[in-house]
């Protein structure tokens, strides 16, 4: 593969996926994974900090739904808006070709105890930047907790139904999730 390519993240990470599913995150080293990509060990840090990062982005989600909850229609309520934020993210990230990937990511993570602590971690910034993109519309910072901390769990609700299924888009799986836990709330 050509270092002019395009994409150089997205071949890192794709070269790091096939190297830690074939040896393992703890037998992978960073100038394997930039060799695989047809990269240098520089151009891999000039993208990532260091190889746990490779499967985790920078910053990609965050920035999306910081902007799909500021563009939520002025009159949406924190969870329509949250709603709003989740259904961009299934039309720009989560789209269908991307699903087979996030699956056998998602079997790599589960299979590593530190990869499985940094998704949590970014799990946490998740939901911070989603307080304070709820709080920048009015929302008070009470609520703002509460509603983005729902938001994650209707996103990890909904996420591992997409990951799992044959070809349902995640926005549709986000809002039947945020509709079961409005459903679940009245009952409580």
């Amino acid at each position: 593969m050509a270092r002019w390519q395009p994409d150089a993240p997205g071949r890192l990470a794709a070269a790091a996926l096939d190297l830690f599913e074939e040896h393992g995150y703890e037998n992978t080293t960073v100038i394997e994974i930039a060799e695989r990509a047809g990269l240098t060990k520089s151009t891999f840090f000039r993208y990532f900090p260091d190889k746990r990062e490779v499967l985790f982005g920078a910053g990609t989600i965050t920035d999306l739904l910081i902007e799909g909850v500021a563009s939520a229609p002025p009159t949406a309520g924190p969870l329509d808006a949250l709603a709003h934020a989740l259904d961009a993210l299934g039309r720009t990230f989560f789209t269908a070709d991307r699903r087979e990937f996030s699956r056998r990511r998602q079997a790599v993570l589960n299979a590593n105890t530190e990869l499985r602590e940094r998704e949590a971690l970014k799990r946490i910034d998740l939901t911070a930047a989603m307080v304070k993109a709820l709080n920048r519309r009015g929302v008070p910072i009470l609520t703002a907790r509460v509603t983005a901390q729902l938001g994650a769990l209707v996103w990890e609700i909904a996420y591992d139904q997409w990951i799992d299924t044959t070809g349902e888009d995640f926005g549709p799986l986000a809002r039947r999730a945020l509709a079961d836990l409005r459903a679940t709330g009245a009952l409580c």
